[in-house]
């Protein structure tokens, strides 16, 4: 009886207790913040579609919903997150997303995206540990299946990997510190931006003479790096150095025995003071509270599209968590597991907290996007939008399909714009591009928060490509929906495809209606219908 009334008290603090535990603390510390009711939860609709995007990066299919619809089974939504979890898609819609937040559609060094691409879907296909991959990014040895990693690095401009780093892992936009102490947060200091500078300015790109492969060698490091604010008129320096850490102290070598191993292949030789090996493995520690809490903060809010911190790259005392104890609970047990990505998904996944409703109490009308007193809705990134308007409408086989002619011009993509280019776009990759030009921000910019915009808008309104989707084609949307006799048959077809949802009694009169008034242009009506809930809000977010 005593073990027994010892472990119930202790068992906050055991993993296992934990691990079978954290969705309920989470709410349990959302709740305590909360400061009002809180909205209802999710129905099955907008439960099955926020997890699909969110998890496998589409719209559930007309069948799938139905059948998760008509599950009266208790436990399906918990059953569900653990299958998404292990589809296959999982790994490739969250090597999209780690791949726009933390290249922001720069492409960096010599690396394939296509190289880049694998190396992430196999490391989210096992079991994908956040300090495990940040740590094969940074050390970049170009060693094996590894080697795609080295893209984050890229051109190994010292200065931009410095900042990159610093932002993208540590939560520190460091930018400002470069030439003086941060002028708006206090706790940014220059020599923390220099002291990672120190880790990283021996880096240099190397071709190897036999396999004509790029690689990121190291030279040697004999000294400390000189700074000076603009602000002072005496010199400082430092060796390498993590935020709030302590200093490395440089090595010295006799002549000759700075190396491991020799020069060979054209690559330099390989020193025995490797200061950016040093930083992958002291910067992705459980010790380095930046680390763990940008992880946390990251994975959080692409789940519920706000960071507890926000923005992700401001996390410092004068911008603290909205809820701190909740901050501190996630990053303690994040380490526990082993910065196990999947495991903290799925607790997140969980909880009453993600799977609320998008709508207000009926109490409330407005409510901070902080409290998480509703669900946050998201907007999808760009390359998913595409995804998941060619996988509603039907088109994506025949569209991803398509393949430039070798003999083919180059296409005029600024004429397509401006109307001088009436062609289509012969290939996918240019589709590709041509939305990406429309709706994704400049290479190098953070994308985490919905901008709308006049061309997004119009793009979707008026643009041809899309118009041409809206036809019926063999198999597609449009096409199935020509096929169905009722009003009610077709806006089920419809919602269920686009929105995974049932219509409402007005919106299948509004469908009948429509359809009447143009019954002598059945197909070109139907196509309208669509392109209306293309266009709604309600399908462009995640909510």
């Amino acid at each position: 009886m005593r073990c027994f009334i010892i472990i119930c008290l202790l068992h906050p603090f055991l993993p296992g207790w934990a691990a079978s535990s954290l969705h309920l603390q989470i709410d349990q510390l959302i709740s305590a913040k909360a400061g009002g009711s809180v909205a209802v939860r999710s129905d099955d609709s907008e439960f099955f579609r926020r997890a699909k995007l969110d998890l496998n990066g589409h719209v559930p299919s007309t069948s799938e919903t139905r059948t998760f619809l008509k599950d009266a089974s208790p436990k399906k939504r918990s059953k569900l997150i653990d299958q998404l979890l292990n589809n296959d898609a999982f790994a490739e819609h969250w090597t999209d997303r780690l791949s726009v937040m933390l290249l922001e559609r720069q492409n960096l060094g010599k690396v394939t995206d296509e190289e880049w691409q694998k190396f992430l879907v196999k490391a989210l296909k096992g079991k994908p540990l956040w300090d495990v991959l940040a740590r094969e990014m940074v050390a970049a040895k170009g060693v094996g299946e590894s080697r795609p990693a080295m893209k984050f690095l890229g051109t190994a401009d010292h200065h931009k990997m410095t900042e990159n780093i610093a932002r993208l892992f540590l939560g520190m936009d460091l930018k400002c510190a470069k030439c003086h102490d941060h002028p708006s947060v206090a706790e940014w200091k220059q020599s923390h931006y220099w002291g990672l500078f120190s880790y990283l300015n021996q880096t240099k790109n190397a071709t190897n003479s036999k396999d004509k492969q790029a690689y990121l060698v190291e030279g040697v490091t004999t000294k400390k790096v000189d700074y000076q604010s603009v602000f002072k008129t005496e010199k400082e320096n430092t060796g390498p150095r993590l935020p709030g850490g302590k200093e490395v102290a440089i090595p010295t070598f006799e002549k000759g025995k700075e190396f491991d191993k020799p020069a060979a292949d054209g690559l330099p030789g390989v020193p025995k003071f490797r200061p950016r090996e040093l930083l992958a493995r002291d910067l992705t520690s459980k010790d380095n509270t930046y680390f763990v809490r940008n992880g946390v903060n990251r994975i959080w809010y692409l789940m519920m599209g706000r960071g507890l911190a926000h923005p992700l790259d401001e996390v410092h005392g004068q911008n603290p968590p909205s809820h701190p104890k909740l901050m501190e609970l996630l990053m303690r047990e994040f380490a526990a597991h082993d910065f196990d990505m999947k495991w903290l998904v799925r607790e997140i996944a969980l909880s009453e907290s993600y799977q609320r409703s998008s709508h207000l109490p009926k109490d409330v009308k407005d409510v901070t996007a902080e409290s998480y007193r509703t669900a946050h809705p998201k907007a999808m990134t760009p390359e998913q939008l595409l995804r998941v308007v060619l996988k509603t409408t039907g088109n994506d086989a025949w569209v991803r399909a398509l393949v430039a002619p070798k003999d083919a011009e180059k296409f005029n993509r600024r004429g397509y714009f401006t109307g001088t280019n009436l062609e289509m776009p012969p290939s996918y990759e240019e589709v590709r591009e041509l939305w990406l030009l429309t709706y994704a921000e400049p290479a190098g910019t953070p994308e985490v928060d919905f901008l709308p915009g006049l061309n997004k808008a119009l793009f979707l309104m008026n643009d041809r490509m899309i118009q041409d989707w809206l036809k019926p084609k063999k198999g597609n949307l449009v096409e199935r929906l020509t096929k169905l006799k009722s009003p009610k048959d077709i806006s089920e077809e419809m919602y269920l495809s686009m929105l995974a949802r049932m219509p409402q009694p007005d919106e299948i009169e509004t469908v009948k209606d429509y359809l009447e008034v143009n019954k002598n242009r059945r197909a070109e009506a139907l196509g309208d219908l669509t392109w209306a809930l293309l266009t709604s809000t309600e399908f462009r977010l995640n909510h």
